[in-house]
């Protein structure tokens, strides 16, 4: 089957592609920036240089700038010509930002979610709770944070509509740093008894139930910010931008 139609009197040649194509440098380096920023491991405000991180990465300049690029323009890094790049303040207006994008998306994913999800895509939830509890009981709150996004993430690829969570994760990284400062035993219990009981009202085909309890879920980053700007006040901006 031919998929390029060839002009009259021009020729085209494309090679096969025989294995599908591993992260480019500059993806590998964005993904790591990009963790150590939402896991607070790179705190706002912090100082980072292109040549400082490709000689730590054994990489060249180039892919570290692009990288820097692609921060900057998703809101975490500032870059300033002949100054220091900085890791950016964070942005009160981006999380509310995220969180309305991510109520959307989500409420239509739960509805089909209540329509279409089977016995077994339940009980692929139900074990991801059950891992949940298991690393509150380790207090392995890295792990809890990641079965907490993949809970998410698999009632809308298990919905059949992945391409939301894609959506969702670009966004909601403005979320993430402020979820990680709150990050304790009690509130990681909090979200654990909220996604049993949002998993029960899926199980139970009550859509407004499951929907109502996702609003009451997300809106908690209301009071996460008013409670970690008190506490780390310097970290915040009030740039709407």
């Amino acid at each position: 089957m031919t998929f390029v139609q060839q002009m009259p009197g021009t020729s085209l040649s494309l090679p096969a592609l025989e294995d599908a194509p591993r992260p480019s440098v500059t993806d590998q380096v964005f993904d790591l920036l990009q963790r150590h920023i939402l896991s607070l491991d790179l705190p706002p405000g912090s100082k980072m240089s292109e040549v400082e991180v490709a000689q730590q990465m054994g990489v060249s300049r180039q892919p570290v700038r692009d990288a820097f690029y692609r921060l900057s323009k998703l809101g975490f890094l500032n870059i300033r010509p002949q100054r220091a790049t900085t890791v950016s303040l964070i942005s009160e207006a981006a999380i509310l930002r995220a969180k309305f994008i991510r109520t959307a998306l989500e409420a239509e994913t739960f509805k089909m979610a209540c329509e279409t999800l089977t016995a077994p895509d339940l009980e692929a939830l139900q074990h991801l709770i059950d891992r949940q509890a298991e690393a509150i009981s380790r207090d392995a709150r890295s792990d809890f944070h990641t079965l907490d996004d993949r809970f998410h993430r698999e009632i809308c690829e298990r919905s059949g509509v992945g391409f939301a969570w894609d959506l969702i994760h670009e966004s909601k990284a403005h979320m993430d740093r402020v979820r990680m400062l709150s990050l304790s035993t009690a509130s990681q219990k909090m979200a654990l008894q909220e996604h049993i009981r949002i998993l029960d009202a899926i199980t139970r085909r009550d859509s407004d139930a499951a929907i109502a309890l996702l609003r009451e879920h997300l809106s908690r980053i209301r009071g996460l910010i008013d409670q970690i700007k008190a506490e780390n006040h310097s970290w915040f901006t009030d740039d709407a931008s």
